[in-house]
């Protein structure tokens, strides 16, 4: 089998299209496939772009025909709590904040209808991560092995790493490890900026911690730590880390990852041999992009493929 690796989507139907067509993916019987070949996606399928139902009647049937797997990724398990009523209240807090990174899916899937209800119990079947015929891993932000050791050992999932759907009250208690662990794999570490720093993210939110470079080792400062160029610490000398930090980073001798989440932009390329980021900003002007995999060995430039990044719905 070889594997077709696509990361965040966020409601670009047109972008998936272009993308799943030069991969060669031809709809027989309404769905997407190609012979040999079977589709990863990164989650994140939804909010920001105007094409939620669309996204979705593409993936869910390549998904349920065995076309392709998924994972969850944190806009997924947000829909999940924004619709969850549990003891007189909703999981995820309807506030204007939420609703506004949440509002194109709630254009299309209005909170209680049972259409909504649906697909927000299918995105509960998403597994949290992937590890494919130990080829290689997929997560939507971070892989840390003690956290999905712990899951495991615990009994949280069911048999294909989904979580069990008793267990996502518990993921909004912030004292809870549930909350602490999907925190990491959904959304990747994070670390508070010193002396009271704070950035504007892009969607205009002010936010004190930065996501870290998870996968790199011996970072020993914010600047080499933060996933995203920010003014505040770009215009400022070196800032340490706070003693007793130090990343192990992705081992090199581990089989690759794949993960979304990060919002890259330029150039497409891999992170090390065996680390790849396959978000590339296509919810904004970016392309929705692909790994090709076939074959063992260390990661290849050539192996991207990216869809038209003009292609784009009104955000």
């Amino acid at each position: 089998m070889k594997y077709d690796i696509i990361g965040d989507i966020h409601g670009q139907v047109s972008k998936l299209i272009s993308l799943l067509e030069k991969l060669e993916y031809r709809k027989i019987q309404g769905v997407y496939q190609k012979e040999g070949h079977q589709v990863i996606f990164l989650g994140d399928f939804i909010d920001r772009g105007e094409q939620q139902e669309q996204v979705i009647n593409i993936v869910r049937p390549m998904i349920d025909e065995g076309k392709a797997l998924a994972v969850m990724g944190n806009h997924e398990f947000n829909a999940i709590c924004y619709h969850t009523f549990n003891e007189g209240k909703y999981l995820r807090e309807h506030s204007d904040k939420n609703f506004r990174q949440h509002k194109s899916f709630l254009q299309e899937y209005p909170v209680g209808q049972s259409e909504t209800n649906d697909v927000i119990e299918w995105f509960k079947t998403l597994p949290l991560f992937l590890e494919l015929e130990n080829k290689f891993r997929v997560i939507h932000a971070c892989w840390d092995q003690d956290v999905i050791e712990n899951l495991q050992l615990k009994g949280y999932l069911n048999e294909g790493g989904s979580l069990k759907v008793e267990f996502f009250v518990q993921t909004v208690q912030k004292e809870n490890e549930l909350h602490q662990a999907l925190e990491m794999l959904l959304k990747g570490k994070e670390m508070r900026l010193p002396f009271g720093g704070s950035f504007q993210d892009k969607d205009g939110n002010e936010r004190q911690e930065i996501r870290v470079k998870w996968w790199q080792n011996n970072l020993k400062t914010f600047q080499q730590a933060s996933v995203l160029e920010i003014d505040a610490l770009i215009n400022q000398d070196d800032i340490p880390l706070p003693e007793g930090s130090f990343f192990w980073g992705y081992p090199e001798n581990e089989i690759p990852v794949f993960f979304g989440h990060y919002w890259f932009t330029g150039k497409v390329r891999v992170l090390s041999g065996n680390v790849a980021c396959l978000d590339y900003s296509a919810a904004k002007a970016g392309p929705l992009v692909a790994y090709q995999w076939s074959e063992p060995g260390e990661l290849q430039g050539e192996n991207f493929l990216s869809s038209d990044p003009l292609k784009c719905s009104k955000m």
